[in-house]
């Protein structure tokens, strides 16, 4: 509950920051001076890139959870049990070798969103962001298409 306040509080700051991204712009195109136009019209681009960028990632995160809720009613959430350093980081190798079991799990099952989810938690695991989030993305797309 508490990230979730902090993620409402993130986007309340973002949703301000874009009304006065357009307020400024709007008073910028108002402006006699030709350069202060252009940058007004510029920056009136920004306003809906960074709204979409928000409900974009909100969709994302409001739909893992939603498949993480599934997986852990089926008792099929990896347990987070991998060593750590003193930081908190999980240790890398360790983190590394755990990842082969979950990228064979996929390898063996491709059109089962459980294993890409799972998949997606080892890259995140081994470091990996890029490749956990488009594992995550393919899990999703998976749900999705079976569910509906």
């Amino acid at each position: 509950m508490r990230t979730k306040i902090w993620v409402a509080a993130i986007c309340l700051l973002l949703v301000f920051y874009l009304v006065v991204l357009v307020q400024r712009s709007i008073l910028l195109i108002g402006d006699s001076n030709w350069i202060a136009k252009t940058l007004g019209f510029a920056l009136i681009l920004l306003p809906p890139v960074g709204a979409w960028a928000m409900v974009r990632e909100l969709l994302f995160g409001s739909r893992m959870e939603k498949l993480a809720g599934i997986l852990a009613a089926e008792g099929g959430l990896p347990v987070d049990d991998l060593p750590r350093t003193p930081g908190g980081r999980r240790v890398r190798e360790v983190a590394d070798a755990e990842f082969v079991k979950y990228q064979q799990e996929a390898e063996r099952s491709p059109d089962d969103w459980r294993s890409w989810f799972r998949l997606s938690c080892a890259y995140d695991a081994a470091g990996d962001r890029k490749r956990a989030r488009s594992s995550m993305r393919d899990a999703i797309a998976m749900f999705r298409s079976h569910a509906g």
